[in-house]
């Protein structure tokens, strides 16, 4: 199924307060559960769609008061990670998934060079495009910068629960989650968990941040203490004030 965007369809990256003078750049790779018209909805119900499979949810609320909050650019991504998923590499089988936890994705079996192709150009290299040159403007202007990716995760994954409630993330570049880890008081946080390296998570922060030396990190909510405008509100918060002393 090809999926290039349609005259009048929101683009596939926006970029809010571009201009945003705090150290943090922010990116959430999986803001939203929009799916490109020409994909219709991958043979899925939209129940199915507003489910952890296809958008990490309460991911933008929070990352859109971080913004507001220490006046830092952020990168959205604006289309399902089931239509293609950002922070993957095109290479990548989890990139257009035929099945995400343990729901197949009827749309995405079976596709053709051209089919894969065509979401890559739509969806993939305009929101890498759009890091890029956030990145770019704050080089040229010499403004410090740190990459912080935020992200959610479901408490029960393939019928196993998971605890933990807040994970930082990171690859060979530990200077930034160090800080973090041990910034969260009364919260279950732990180093890459509920993923890490292994699971080929970090793709966005090796392909921006590691190549210019940025520090960075990655940052997972479980989703049940996000899903609501209370808890976005709270997290927002935390993650504000610790992100201001990291940058200090």
């Amino acid at each position: 199924m090809q999926a290039g965007l349609l005259d009048g369809e929101e683009a596939a990256a926006i970029t809010v307060n571009p201009h945003g003078r705090s150290p943090c750049v922010l990116v959430c790779e999986h803001a939203s559960h929009r799916l490109p018209k020409k994909l219709g909805t991958l043979g899925l119900a939209e129940d199915d769609l507003k489910r952890h499979i296809g958008w990490d949810i309460g991911a933008e609320k929070v990352s859109r008061l971080l913004s507001r909050l220490l006046d830092a650019p952020l990168v959205l991504q604006r289309y399902s990670r089931l239509a293609y998923d950002c922070n993957r590499p095109p290479e990548s089988h989890d990139a257009m998934p035929e099945i995400s936890e343990t729901t197949a994705i009827p749309g995405n079996k079976g596709l053709s060079p051209e089919a894969k192709m065509a979401r890559v150009a739509a969806l993939y290299r305009p929101f890498h495009a759009a890091i890029a040159a956030v990145l770019d403007s704050r080089a040229c202007a010499s403004i410090s910068t740190m990459v912080i990716t935020l992200h959610s995760f479901t408490r029960i994954y393939k019928g196993k629960t998971r605890d933990v409630e807040l994970g930082i993330l990171h690859d060979r570049d530990t200077r930034l989650s160090s800080k973090l880890i041990k910034s969260f008081p009364n919260v279950d946080a732990r180093l890459n968990e509920p993923y890490g390296p292994k699971d080929g998570v970090l793709h966005t922060l090796n392909l921006h941040a590691a190549p210019r030396g940025l520090p960075h990190a990655m940052i997972e909510i479980r989703n049940d203490l996000i899903a609501q405008e209370r808890g976005q509100d709270e997290w927002a918060q935390k993650i504000a004030v610790v992100l201001g002393q990291a940058a200090m």
